[in-house]
């Protein structure tokens, strides 16, 4: 087996470690250079450029050049480049292979093996396209390991004292939130929060609209248009940013920007720090939520956390540390490298798979709920958010109609009551279910999730031994847009899901009431008969319309004759007699 190394595959930047003499180690590129751009260009030739050659000619070269391509890990984003439209994975494995290369140049001898970090909140979907990418460049990738974990890999390793720790991760690309149990040898992450699309990117468009709209008041052109113009901007707004996590004004100065009726025109302006946090503070007030989602979650609060890791290139923002000081009553700690410790502890993970890092184990956790559909539009989950992995849960479901010979399992992942609202990761059917009346046959459904958080779903009828699986691949594509908003359209429709849940069980259970009222009916004799005929009558006309106020009322109605007979059951509309659910 060739060597093990640990690759931080990030937004803006890569990098990549490995353990030497038992201690983990930085690998410089090729350039000299710690961190590699995470940046691919094709030139007009057709050479294919990785790395810093690659950000050196995003200016001249704009429409050619590929960065943040991570923001599309998992969905459909193609570039279509020379009449060949390439996917996230490949760009990705362009930046792996360049990483794969220089480690190889470094110690000599082959590199086969990789541990790769992707954001705590990435899906199945982006962890799918991550492993695919390092696959597609020559890796077999031994693990997927959560970035917030690995930073704290990279700062536990050697710590005695028991300790509770957040790691707050805000890079190019993503922001997480991470509150770990460090325990002698032991890491255990205990809750996980954060934004898909929410890092450095974001500070930097907003300083770069302000200098577009700037320019445009003052010289009365419009740089939008003019794509080499746009990006000697984004690149001036990235170096301001930078420069403003030390000095409190940066200067900006672009000569030649654009070409004016009297002749080029230049952009010179200062930016101080205190106009930088207001153009960012919204984003810098983003990272509370799940700030807040991650401790709730953990049951901890701000008085029982030890230290907060700040991790990515963007945690150094003044305005950043101040909030996180803020929220958690701690000074930031800054004990390790914020754009290395990543890549330390994918490769420390590497030297737990491969044994030459001993007595270290670390728990992991999923970060959004997962389960399946069931009748209704209802989400049942199976699996909760922050359960430790890997991990196998199973429950059992049984039919929704009478003599059903197959049931088609939706599986979902997100925290929304209602089913359709969140991500479905795949369908599949199971065959052959023994015809039986509705709620008699017994379905085992099967969640399991690796370390590396990959999903695998089974379902069996417990009665004929049928049994049908699925792998969830990265095809299932989670858009940027759904998983960012997943958290938080939970808490801002949970109201909303709660009342539509809570109306299906209504009609649910009413569905059941008519058919015990119509039993009932033929054993009756008139004039009672006639009373229970009415009632049975307008709960259906309630169902029909849709009408949950009179579905009740009648419902209620229907149950005082049954009484009156002697025939009320309540046998629960959501759940059988067994315990299991329809589906």
């Amino acid at each position: 087996m060739g060597k093990l190394i640990g690759i931080d595959l990030g937004t803006t930047n890569s990098c990549v470690a490995f353990m030497e003499n038992g201690e983990p180690t930085i690998i410089p590129n090729a350039e000299g250079g710690r961190t590699t751009p995470s940046v691919v260009a094709f030139t007009k030739n057709g050479e294919r450029l990785v790395g810093q050659a690659a950000k050196r000619q995003m200016v001249a070269n704009a429409s050619r050049t590929i960065s943040s391509v991570k923001r599309e890990m998992g969905t459909d984003w193609r570039v279509n480049i020379d009449g060949k439209n390439y996917a996230p994975q490949e760009i990705s494995a362009m930046v792996l292979q360049k990483l794969k290369a220089d480690a190889e140049s470094y110690l000599g001898e082959a590199v086969t093996d990789a541990v790769i970090t992707v954001p705590a909140y990435f899906t199945d979907a982006q962890r799918q396209a991550t492993k695919d990418a390092g696959r597609i460049a020559g890796l077999n990738v031994q693990r997927i390991i959560n970035e917030p974990t690995s930073a704290a890999l990279a700062y536990g390793i050697d710590k005695e004292a028991p300790q509770k720790i957040m790691v707050y991760d805000l890079g190019g690309g993503t922001f997480d939130v991470s509150i770990l149990d460090i325990s002698q040898d032991v890491i255990q992450v205990l809750a996980t929060a954060g934004n898909n699309h929410l890092g450095g990117d974001d500070f930097d468009q907003c300083v770069t609209k302000y200098l577009v709209e700037e320019f445009k008041r003052t010289e009365k052109i419009d740089l939008i248009p003019d794509h080499m113009a746009m990006q000697r901007v984004r690149e001036a707004a990235e170096k301001a940013k930078i420069e403003l996590s030390s000095a409190t004004a940066a200067t900006i100065n672009l000569p030649f920007l654009a070409q004016g009726a009297d002749g080029p025109k230049h952009m010179e302006l200062t930016l101080t720090r205190a106009k930088f946090d207001d153009l960012t503070r919204h984003l810098v007030e983003a990272t509370t939520g799940p700030v807040r989602q991650a401790m709730q979650d953990a049951g901890l609060g701000a008085n029982e956390i030890s230290k907060v890791l700040m991790v990515g290139g963007s945690s150094r923002i003044p305005a950043v540390q101040a909030e996180v000081k803020r929220m958690t009553g701690k000074e930031p700690f800054r004990g390790i490298n914020p754009d290395e410790c990543v890549a330390l502890g994918a490769c420390i993970q590497g030297g737990v798979l491969s044994g030459s890092v001993k007595s270290l184990l670390l728990i992991d956790v999923t970060p959004l709920s997962l389960g399946v559909e069931t009748v209704g539009n209802v989400f049942t989950r199976i699996i909760e958010r922050n359960t430790a992995l890997p991990v196998q849960r199973s429950q059992i479901f049984s039919t929704a109609a009478n003599f059903q010979t197959s049931v088609e399992i939706n599986v979902l992942q997100g925290e929304r009551e209602v089913a359709s609202y969140n991500k479905s990761l795949g369908k599949f059917r199971l065959e052959g279910i023994r015809r039986a009346m509705r709620g008699v046959p017994q379905i085992e459904v099967t969640f399991s999730i690796d370390a590396n958080g990959i999903v695998n779903v089974s379902a069996k009828d417990l009665a004929t031994n049928r049994q049908q699986q699925i792998t969830i691949s990265g095809s299932s594509n989670m858009s940027q847009a759904e998983i960012d908003q997943a958290m938080r359209d939970a808490e801002m429709y949970a109201e909303e899901d709660k009342r539509k849940k809570e109306a299906q069980a209504q009609k649910d259970a009413a569905e059941s009431l008519l058919s015990q009222a119509k039993r009932t009916q033929k054993k009756m004799k008139s004039p009672d008969k006639e009373k229970l005929t009415e009632a049975i009558r307008a709960l259906e006309d309630a169902l029909k319309r849709e009408d949950d106020w009179a579905v009740k009322n009648a419902s209620d109605d229907l149950k005082i004759l049954l009484e009156a007979a002697g025939q009320y059951v309540d046998n629960g509309a959501a759940e059988n007699d067994d315990g299991s659910f329809d589906v």
